[in-house]
């Protein structure tokens, strides 16, 4: 019988098989394995298809681009800084290798940019263009941020306008917020974070259903991409900023620094409640409504 993306890994979760390295396994951006005294290492993987991430004919460049910038971005949802990249490609028959030097082109240029090392590989045939990318990350123990560490009272923020990706070509070469975890985490170290790829109430719903608590979103202070309505930023997908959640005063405190300085765009547009793991929308009148926490789906 066919089931979602998320019940399905949830599934999977029993055949897991952690050894005492393994701190946090399936449930997060990335799984945190030990490294030293002083760090963790971060493992993702993340894999893009044709004709469900990208269209046939994008450009090469860009959808090299996308594919390693998504795994970046799970590694910049735990706090943590990119380090080597493995790059499998299944490639469709009379693909030219013009095309094919140019997806590495484009994941090369992000590569050097977050300093992000690729270090093998492997090619199959393939009916249409798969690109799967196993990327590791390190981040200092006192630096993690997992998605079930909010609790009442925390404020949710994001990084930046969301919705409308997909039209405006964003979900291509978008720059995943390493920048931004990076500063917060060593600032005023969130009590949750995840990157929002399947939209925002599909992805706040995985912090709240990790943190056994609830939200109330304020509709009004959700920032939006031009054009964009609030059910495209609540249920659209691939926005790839982040969403995090900080104690009272630790918010306060951010919203200070940004205002004095003017470096980070951060937007506060709710709050975490007690309770049953749901999402209230409140409107200017403080009237609320439950929200799905559904997202875009890519399964």
């Amino acid at each position: 019988m066919p089931c979602s993306e998320f019940k399905l890994i949830a599934g999977l979760k029993k055949f897991q098989n952690l050894s005492a390295r393994v701190v946090h396994g399936i449930g997060d951006d990335a799984a945190v394995l030990e490294l030293d005294a002083r760090r963790y290492q971060l493992f993702t993987a993340d894999m893009i298809v044709e004709g469900v991430h990208f269209v046939s004919g994008t450009p090469a460049r860009l959808v090299g681009h996308k594919a390693l910038a998504c795994n970046i971005s799970d590694i910049a949802a735990m706090g943590g800084s990119p380090t080597c990249a493995v790059i499998s490609l299944g490639l469709p028959a009379g693909l030219p290798v013009s095309y094919v030097n140019g997806l590495y082109a484009g994941m090369r240029a992000l590569a050097q940019k977050f300093g992000v090392s690729i270090v093998g590989g492997d090619t199959v045939r393939s009916a249409q263009l798969v690109i799967n990318i196993a990327l590791l990350g390190e981040i200092e123990k006192k630096r993690l941020v997992l998605r079930s560490g909010a609790r009442p009272g925390d404020l949710v923020f994001v990084t930046g306008p969301l919705g409308g990706t997909l039209q405006s070509g964003k979900h291509l070469n978008f720059i995943p917020r390493v920048k931004e975890a990076r500063f917060l985490t060593e600032h005023f170290k969130p009590s949750a974070m995840m990157d929002i790829s399947d939209g925002l109430a599909g992805d706040l719903g995985h912090i709240l259903k990790a943190s056994r608590v609830g939200a109330v979103i304020q509709a009004a202070q959700v920032p939006l991409n031009k054009g964009v309505g609030l059910a495209e930023a609540l249920h659209g997908g691939e926005d790839f900023e982040l969403v995090f959640c900080l104690a009272s005063l630790k918010a306060h405190k951010l919203l200070q620094y940004a205002r004095s300085r003017g470096a980070c765009r951060f937007y506060e547009i709710g709050r975490i409640v007690a309770g049953p793991q749901k999402l209230a929308l409140a409107d200017q009148f403080g009237r609320c409504r439950m929200i799905e926490l559904k997202g875009y789906t890519h399964f």
